[in-house]
């Protein structure tokens, strides 16, 4: 007899013996529910899976900020940049599919360390991300860091002169860990700016005489008339590299496979040649701490 049919009858027998019956007969179906119920839940789990289910290639969370011309978000709102259009290669080179998410630099800092995002194609040496973040072996491009100033001002030489002056810093930026060590001397004073064009408009009031920004974003917006009295001194060079988050367990394999990924497109002569670490510039007397 089909369950169902039992079940039905047994509902509707009225007598205690056929009742009995039935107890007894639902505490036997009961037991064997249980014990198979943990392979259904398996077979159940393992067809609702990426490889059951014809998902795509993985895809990894990438963060980005508003660091033009490197990486910005464009005015439709899409991921921009020379730096974002060289990730998205290596990742796909890789057989990954890059989801890019736009967030302020901060909140990136904050996502390496708990997991939530997979890596950022940032700027390697940043303190705060030490032991948070496995950067990778690859130098992408080098990102030169300038002190900027009015035409008739001193070009810096030494990091010394920035000794009793007044330096425009640019909000969120920890320039490598430049603007903690400066937070603490007593003898720079510190304006802070909400983004390049801002500093450059303080600096053109004399509200600072001399303004950190990376030469790349800053020549952007060169444009105004008025910017042709700006002036700069070049104070160090860092990379551009990959950070990937330390929370996810995958980081050090992730790092693996996209540098092979960007190696075997140097050997193809799609990307150009790996630079050579140690490479970059250090104006005299800047501080041991932040590079």
């Amino acid at each position: 007899m089909p369950f169902s049919e039992w079940l039905a009858k047994a509902l509707h027998n009225k007598s205690s013996k056929p009742c009995i019956s039935y107890v007894g007969d639902m505490r036997r179906f009961l037991n064997l529910f249980l014990r198979l119920a943990p392979a259904w839940i398996i077979a159940v789990s393992v067809l609702a899976s990426p490889a059951w289910a014809g998902a795509g290639p993985d895809k990894l969370r990438i963060a980005y900020t508003q660091f033009p011309p490197i990486e910005y978000q464009s005015e439709r709102g899409e991921p921009a940049g020379p730096f974002i259009e060289l990730t998205r290669k290596v990742v796909e080179e890789a057989g990954y599919e890059a989801e890019f998410i736009f967030l302020p630099v901060s909140r990136i800092y904050l996502y390496l360390k708990n997991g939530t995002i997979d890596l950022w194609p940032g700027l390697a040496g940043i303190p705060g991300l030490q032991g948070e973040a496995l950067e990778s072996w690859i130098n992408a491009f080098p990102v030169q860091l300038n002190a900027w100033y009015l035409e008739g001002s001193d070009a810096l030489t030494h990091f010394r002169q920035l000794k009793g002056k007044t330096v425009i810093v640019i909000s969120g930026y920890t320039y490598g860990g430049l603007i903690s060590w400066l937070e603490s001397k007593e003898y720079v004073t510190l304006t802070k700016a909400p983004d390049s064009r801002a500093a450059l408009e303080m600096l053109k009031l004399k509200r600072g005489d001399y303004a950190l920004d990376y030469v790349q974003p800053l020549e952007e917006i060169l444009t105004h008339p008025t910017d042709s009295r700006i002036r700069s001194s070049e104070l160090r060079s860092r990379y551009a590299a990959w950070l990937y988050s330390l929370a996810i367990p995958r980081a050090a394999s992730l790092r693996d496979e996209l540098d092979d990924a960007y190696l075997r497109l140097v050997a193809r002569g799609e990307l150009p040649p790996v630079r050579e670490p140690g490479s970059d510039y250090i104006i005299p007397g800047f501080p041991d701490g932040p590079r």
